[in-house]
């Protein structure tokens, strides 16, 4: 059977070495955040068109800790600081901020 060369212009190679760039940001942001926020918290991260990372804390305290560390944390990295509710965890605080780096 012979290859049809419209097939074959369709394929497209993959690298050969994946990039971990975009990982290997994500862990540097992680790390920063985990040594700037109690040891309990529970970070995460979400992405609709701009890179969001939520951060719940059991405690209000806690919560307003990390509320006046983020701002300065990896000068100015996080911006747009909001609170709201945590889904599926009913005795947390959530704190969630826009990342640009």
């Amino acid at each position: 059977m012979s290859e049809n060369p419209a097939q074959k212009q369709s394929v497209e190679r993959l690298p050969d070495q994946r990039s971990s760039m975009i990982t290997d940001e994500l862990n540097k942001v992680l790390t920063m955040l985990q040594g700037a926020c109690p040891k309990d918290a529970i970070i995460s991260f979400d992405f609709d068109g701009r890179l969001h990372v939520h951060v719940d804390v059991h405690s209000f305290e806690d919560l307003l800790k990390v509320e006046g560390i983020l701002p300065i944390l990896g000068g100015g990295t996080f911006h747009d600081l909001t609170r709201g509710e945590t889904p599926h965890r009913p005795f947390h605080h959530r704190l969630s901020a826009i990342i640009d780096r």
